[in-house]
């Protein structure tokens, strides 16, 4: 009986020498360097959304414009999604980089700094998304104990195109957090068996 990728050990048991390592280390690289310019691009759209809505509304005669900046909450959501932006971008073109010249070292240093970059980043955007979703809930439904009410009544345009640039967000956090657990295999298999079989990646 013939294996593929099988030894055969003396007392004929077949011994599995490992799936090819270069197969999956291509695979996570075409993961990860797709994912970093998804959150570029998604983090980009999510900042330029809720950072250039704006609607005015006439209420008795005196004009009011509504910005992002009225809602700190959602200054906070635009700057986390364009540092994750730009993030994405250095860390992808160090990708495409990497897949150029076939490999790179990739040490546990820089693997540790990479997994923490893309930790952080996750739990920003994660922060800022979940913040900003509270605060939309609010001002779509108002809160009467606290005689809060509706903005959006008000802004519908304005609520509108926020909630467009909020579901963006949530989309480039959660690819942010796949990403994290990409760059955690990438990390701790460093650490196993075949660690010396893998170093050639970036």
């Amino acid at each position: 009986m013939s294996y593929v990728g099988v030894g055969v050990s003396p007392g004929n048991v077949p011994v599995y020498h490992g799936i090819n390592l270069k197969v999956v280390d291509r695979r996570v690289r075409v993961t990860e360097l797709v994912l970093r310019f998804l959150i570029c691009g998604l983090g980009v759209l999510a900042a330029a959304l809720i950072g250039s809505d704006t609607q005015v509304k006439e209420i008795f005669s005196i004009q009011k414009k509504a910005r992002f900046t009225d809602m700190k909450v959602l200054v906070f959501l635009v700057v986390a999604n364009g540092l994750a932006a730009a993030y994405s971008l250095v860390q992808g073109l160090r990708c495409m980089v990497s897949m150029v010249r076939g490999k790179a070292l990739f040490n546990k240093t820089l693997a540790w700094a990479i997994f923490s970059g893309d930790q952080l980043m996750a739990y920003l955007m994660l922060a800022a998304a979940a913040a900003a979703a509270q605060s939309s809930i609010f001002a779509k439904f108002g809160e009467p104990d606290l005689q809060w009410m509706k903005i959006c009544n008000l802004y519908g345009k304005f609520c509108n195109q926020v909630g467009e640039g909020l579901a963006t967000a949530l989309i480039a956090s959660l690819s942010m957090v796949i990403l994290s657990a990409v760059s955690a295999f990438s990390l701790f298999r460093l650490y196993g068996g075949d660690k010396g079989k893998t170093s050639a990646m970036w």
